[in-house]
């Protein structure tokens, strides 16, 4: 049993030390700059004004010079780590020396994003590293200025807190990262399932007319001609649909394909309802534009996104009466806008859209178009999707 367990540890700790880094790290942002403009002055006047505070200049100047490595503490958490906790531990054993009481600020209790960071944005073999660093430099301060156990459990339960807290930012991160991925490729799935489709009612269709030319060759070759000329465009419409069906294709289908019609623009009216008195808001439908000629996955696309559209509003939208969907196509393209009146929406700002506004975009984006989302300065919220006609062939 003890093998069993010192070899699992073994595992762990290896997998631990091999674990990269974070990529693209955000680098400096405004609120970084933002806390170092309320950290310096903050310390200034804790240095100056506090009464008790030994070696007053010195711990001045080290309080406002560790302020700086806030800024790299997310692309060089380790090095960070060290010169402020090594910096720290110095400072404890000087005061230790003289026989004074550590020289420091409370403000240097910034100190706590260092480990934090290690742990966030560091490889695993940063962390492994880093972490005796900053519990070696609290045991060191703990055991030369013992204050008390009550103290000391505090010390040390803030600093773990520290590096929990990134390690379990880092884990979520990766969990939605994972989530987001599972995302894309299932709508890659997805679309690929609307062209298997469209590809092979195009291959039924040549089949026919290669049938019926043959049958026509001997007595009316003037028919067999005009067979090959429908043979011939629905096979280079079929060539179209395979190659963005091979571009969007992730990994392997492994279900059976559907056999369900797959829904066109053209289907869009079975979305619409009128007021029926139970409180759903109504949906209008509006085509306006050729839509008839739209390449299969194209046209697909645009219903799907409608309905996701028209099925979110009805979900998210408090005290709606009324959802629009108007599709607008013209010769280079088609434009999808699905609004609602409901309630006014605050934009959250850095706020994460959902897994379904994600697939959305991901589908269009697939399609060569692009896709919008977000709520309407007089109320509501607006989905508005931008296709090419010809995203189809170069998804």
């Amino acid at each position: 049993m003890s093998r069993v367990m010192t070899s699992r540890a073994r595992q762990l700790a290896r997998a631990a030390w091999t674990e990269p880094r974070v990529p693209d790290p955000p680098r400096r942002v405004w609120r970084d700059w933002a806390l170092l403009a309320v950290l310096v002055p903050v310390a200034v006047l804790e240095g100056l004004l506090r009464p008790d505070l030994p070696w007053r200049f010195a711990a001045l100047a080290v309080a406002v010079g560790l302020i700086p490595t806030l800024l790299w503490r997310r692309t060089h958490p380790l090095p960070m780590v060290v010169v402020a906790f090594g910096t720290h531990t110095l400072m404890v054993v000087l005061g230790r020396a003289a026989g004074t009481e550590p020289p420091g600020l409370h403000t240097m209790a910034y100190l706590l994003l260092l480990p934090y960071s290690l742990f966030r944005w560091g490889s695993g073999r940063e962390g492994m590293i880093g972490a005796p660093v900053v519990l070696g430099t609290a045991a060191l301060a703990i055991s030369l200025h013992y204050t008390g156990a009550a103290d000391a459990i505090g010390g040390f339960a803030v600093l773990l807190a520290s590096l929990e807290l990134g390690m379990a930012q880092r884990h979520r991160a990766k969990a939605r990262s994972r989530q987001l991925e599972e995302i894309r490729l299932l709508e890659r799935e997805r679309l690929a399932r609307d062209l298997h489709d469209t590809v092979a009612h195009h291959v039924s269709a040549i089949a026919i007319r290669a049938q019926a030319g043959l049958a026509v060759s001997a007595t009316d070759p003037d028919a067999a001609g005009a067979a090959l000329r429908l043979i011939e465009a629905e096979a280079k419409r079929t060539l179209d649909e395979m190659r963005s069906m091979v571009r969007v294709l992730r990994r392997a289908d492994g279900g059976a394909a559907t056999r369900a019609p797959v829904p066109l623009v053209t289907d869009l009216g079975a979305l619409a309802l009128p007021h029926d008195g139970t409180g759903r808001p109504a949906v209008d439908v509006e085509i306006t534009g050729e839509v008839g000629g739209l390449a299969p996955a194209l046209s697909a696309a645009v219903y799907r996104l409608a309905q996701e559209s028209v099925t979110n509003a009805r979900r998210h939208a408090r005290h709606a009466s009324r959802i629009a969907v108007s599709v607008a196509a013209d010769a280079r393209s088609v434009r999808l806008r699905v609004s609602d009146d409901g309630d006014h929406v605050h934009p959250r700002s850095g706020a994460t859209p959902g897994y379904g506004l994600l697939g959305m975009a991901e589908r269009a984006g697939l399609l060569g178009g692009s896709l919008r989302a977000g709520p309407d300065p007089g109320g509501g919220w607006t989905v508005t999707a931008v296709l090419p006609r010809n995203g189809a062939g170069a998804a």
